[in-house]
């Protein structure tokens, strides 16, 4: 009763305008996922999902959302994020693992190519348009730079914390799940920006995604919500779902992950097994 309570006062604390819904629904997959987290759009337009105890990575069609194929068979324990890199590689956070696995895709066939350990509960992971990998070891609660000439720089402070996106200008958001809060870094990892006002209700930030005009769309799972936000301006734009976990338009339950695709938004509810689709009814 108490937690229900903490959520119905951290989703007030917003406006009654940052209350409306960003997207509308516009579909669901079948419940053939077994708790799918982070999912992201590949180069070849298909949908890419973590699908965390299946131990692999789930493709499916964004229009139909139908499964297409799959891989890693069962041999990514815990796998919670993907992201593609500027040659078309995915990098693979592997939770159970404390490690990032990198697939190459040649005649179509994912193989992988190296596999780097040593990150204590990899959460999240960005394949970075600059051709660095960032990698949040939660574990350690560091956010982890890899540069292809073999240098490693970590930034701490952050127990818990999920997901790792870029934003258009090349900068790094960290969904800080355990402290409630996004954290914006350089490349260098220089701290910018911080986002934990009580307007937002962040309950648990999980995993988030970042569009073309540098808005976050963010998972919070905890409040079983997912958040529409301006950074620029900070200020909530709008939310989905009422804090309640369900099945059903405008409501989730534990949603994880979230990728966009032009005017669609798709989310991992991860409690229903299931990808769902809302399209844009905000300009």
């Amino acid at each position: 009763m108490l937690r229900k309570l903490f959520i119905l006062l951290a989703i007030c604390a917003g406006s009654a305008t940052a209350q409306t819904p960003f997207a509308a629904f516009d579909g669901a997959s079948e419940p053939v996922l077994n708790d799918p987290h982070d999912l992201t759009i590949g180069p070849d337009g298909l949908l890419y999902i973590a699908d965390k105890l299946a131990g692999e990575i789930v493709v499916m069609d964004p229009d139909t959302l139908e499964v297409v194929r799959r891989f890693g068979d069962g041999r990514l324990p815990g796998v919670r994020d993907i992201s593609f890199g500027r040659d078309g590689e995915a990098v693979v956070a592997v939770s159970d693992l404390s490690a990032i696995a990198i697939f190459d895709f040649p005649g179509h066939r994912p193989e992988m190519r190296n596999f780097f350990s040593g990150f204590p509960r990899t959460e999240g992971v960005l394949a970075h348009s600059n051709g660095r990998y960032y990698v949040m070891a939660s574990g350690l609660g560091e956010l982890v730079m890899l540069d292809p000439k073999g240098d490693v720089k970590a930034v701490g402070g952050h127990p818990g914390a999920h997901d790792v996106a870029e934003a258009p200008d090349g900068s790094i958001w960290v969904a800080d799940n355990a402290q409630r809060r996004l954290v914006r870094y350089s490349t260098s990892l220089r701290l910018l920006q911080v986002l934990d006002g009580p307007e937002y209700g962040f309950l648990g930030p999980r995993y988030l995604a970042v569009d073309d005009f540098g808005r976050l769309i963010v998972a919070d799972q905890d409040a079983h919500r997912v958040l529409l936000i301006d950074p620029v301006a900070e200020r909530l734009i709008g939310v989905i779902g009422d804090g309640e976990p369900g099945h059903g338009p405008g409501k989730f339950d534990d949603p994880e992950g979230v990728a966009v695709q032009g005017t669609r938004y798709f989310i991992s509810d991860s409690d229903n097994n299931r990808i769902v689709r809302y399209v844009v009814v905000l300009n």
